[in-house]
């Protein structure tokens, strides 16, 4: 298996579950799992022998997120986390597949609002009650882990991406 398929089909899909996992569970995405993100694509990148042209546009459309992301972060309406992994996917997707992923990512992420907001409604069920990370998520008073819905559309939308194509070789 090459390096580049190991990064496609092991290192991005453990870091988004990650992600979405550490979202939930703490509302926070670590620098240190982008940074994996980041090293990951540059090794996936090399392997796949992107042309310095393909490489800068995938460059551009992670800046281009970051920038947009970081705004929405600067405003309150996202965390941190959220903007940084937003940013570090789009470096994997270019702009080829960015489309897809912000659509797919909003949608996902309007569902699971609606479900915290419908559940959050609803007495905590007794077993939770001792879980500090359902008690946060329960709480009125928090915010959305939309990390979730970032790394459900990343996982979606991976498949359709030219770094996909090249690492699998369909």
């Amino acid at each position: 298996m090459s390096l580049s398929m190991i990064a496609v089909l092991v290192v991005f899909p453990a870091a988004m579950a990650y992600a979405a996992a550490s979202d939930m569970v703490s509302m926070t995405i670590s620098n240190r799992l982008c940074l994996v993100l980041v090293v990951g694509f540059a090794i996936c990148a090399a392997s796949v022998g992107l042309s310095w042209t393909q490489l800068g546009w995938h460059l551009a459309a992670g800046f281009v997120v970051l920038c947009v992301s970081f705004g929405l972060f600067a405003a309150g309406w996202i965390g941190g986390g959220d903007a940084k992994l937003a940013a570090v996917t789009a470096l994997w997707f270019g702009f080829d597949q960015l489309l897809p992923y912000v659509f797919i990512s909003a949608v996902a992420g309007g569902a699971l609002t609606l479900a915290l907001l419908s559940l959050r409604k609803m007495p905590l069920p007794r077993p939770a009650l001792g879980w500090g990370w359902a008690q946060r998520l329960h709480d009125k008073n928090e915010g959305v882990p939309y990390g979730i819905a970032l790394a459900f559309a990343a996982l979606v939308v991976l498949p359709d991406t030219t770094i996909w194509r090249a690492a699998i070789g369909s």
